[in-house]
């Protein structure tokens, strides 16, 4: 009997990986259909019947995509510029006033801090839209029309990364805190030598998601900036979806969805082992 149950526990084994095998190739198919139609030449999109897989790649698609996005006066490389210090700032600003906020709220007993919490919580169920004209009459009258403080700005209070490094913080023992302080260590000093290097997993979760946010929102560009210069990489490739002959562009837009997903997908292999301890520490109590 005893070995009768070994077995089914292999065979149950082994039909799991087949269906998480078969599953995980069944999410990568759009990925590789994407890449293989960023290379495809204009002969192999439109065939019929559709034939899956390229037989002479090319880079044209890609050529194409500079020539589009990329003017005299306004390079392709300014885009992903503007891109790059958009969601770098979002993501560094966002983690460091995610964890200074979150810290008082874990770990001190502070005034109304149940209720500043609650609110914390209740910014989640709002949409972004609720804000959209606030911040733009906020953003207008201050002047900061097209800079990277109107992009960046609006996006660095984050509830989300507040909540999430608060409900981390909490799981942790405050012996090692008290201890610290024993030792003479100031506040300032806690936070930074000995907390911040503990909420790494919730850090590189919040990252995470903050990123793929930032990096394909093609809307505070649209909406905050109206000269050429300041366009962020997704609005400038957004524009290649619309107007007429999108279907004659189908290898461009294929290519630029590529190189959109080329960062994201190395941020989440950086950052997918801290990732999974914040979903193991989430079951955990002090």
């Amino acid at each position: 009997m005893h070995k009768f149950k070994l077995r089914r526990l292999d065979y149950g084994g082994i039909f799991l990986y087949l269906f998480l095998t078969l599953f995980g190739l069944l999410m990568l198919l759009p990925l590789i259909y994407m890449a293989v139609t960023a290379v495809k030449p204009t002969s192999e999109l439109f065939m019929f019947p559709p034939r899956f897989f390229v037989v002479n790649p090319t880079l044209m698609n890609f050529r194409d995509l500079l020539l589009i996005t990329g003017t005299s006066a306004v390079p392709f490389s300014r885009f992903i510029f503007n891109s790059i210090i958009v969601t770098s700032a979002i993501v560094v600003g966002g983690v460091v006033i995610s964890a200074m906020a979150a810290y008082p709220l874990a770990k001190h007993n502070m005034p109304f801090k149940s209720f500043i919490f609650n609110m914390i919580v209740a910014a989640l169920m709002f949409s972004p839209l609720v804000l959209q004209i606030p911040q733009y009459l906020l953003i207008s009258r201050s002047g900061l029309m097209n800079t990277y403080w109107a992009m960046i700005l609006p996006y660095l209070a984050a509830p989300m990364g507040m909540f999430l490094m608060t409900q981390f913080l909490r799981q942790l023992p405050d012996a090692l805190l008290e201890a610290a302080r024993i030792d003479g260590a100031s506040e300032w000093k806690v936070f930074w030598v000995l907390v911040m290097p503990m909420l790494k997993p919730a850090i590189s979760t919040f990252a995470l998601f903050s990123f793929i946010s930032a990096w394909n929102d093609p809307y505070p560009s649209m909406v905050y900036t109206t000269v050429q210069e300041m366009k962020t990489l997704p609005l400038a490739i957004q524009t290649i979806s619309g107007g007429a002959g999108v279907v004659a562009r189908v290898g461009t837009l294929a290519a630029a969805s590529f190189l959109m997903i080329i960062p994201t997908i190395l941020v989440f292999i950086i950052t997918q082992r801290m990732v999974l301890q914040t979903m193991a520490h989430s079951g955990l109590k002090e």
